[in-house]
């Protein structure tokens, strides 16, 4: 298992995997567009993108968005996107994954990292278990439609 931090040059191999977690979700496949949209954050440097592999395949990938905490005054990372591969799940690519953008945090001296999922996720087990904690607090969200 080998994991990188993506540039341009592994858009052909991220991409695929970035559809298939939009997928995962409910939404329509479009390879282009998932192609550009990562093309995009690569290009503005506003997310790092790891890609795990398994021999030279690429498996399972994360994105994290920079943001800030006004109130501490720091920077934290946004989790927002995680994906394996169905056919690799639960060999270790998804907490591989994980402790990888830990330790992004940790080197940048950042905060923490936030992250948001469906309820019905079973990748929450894992969170808990690798020291995410739920957070109690309520949150909003407005939809622009």
């Amino acid at each position: 298992m080998t994991i990188i931090q993506a540039n341009q040059s592994h858009l052909d191999q991220v991409a695929p995997l970035f559809d298939a977690y939009r997928v995962f979700y409910k939404q329509q496949s479009n390879l282009e567009t998932a192609k550009q949209f990562l093309k995009q954050r690569l290009e503005k440097q506003d997310s790092i993108i790891l890609i795990a592999y398994a021999e030279h395949e690429p498996v399972g990938f994360t994105q994290l968005f920079y943001s800030f905490s006004s109130v501490s005054m720091q920077p934290l990372f946004i989790l927002n996107d995680l994906y394996v591969k169905k056919n690799y799940r639960k060999q270790g690519f998804g907490l591989a994954l994980l402790n990888e953008a830990k330790t992004l945090c940790k080197n940048h001296n950042y905060k923490g990292l936030a992250l948001q999922t469906e309820t019905t996720n079973p990748a929450q087990k894992l969170y808990e278990r690798l020291g995410w904690t739920l957070d109690k607090d309520l949150h909003y969200f407005w939809t622009n439609q």
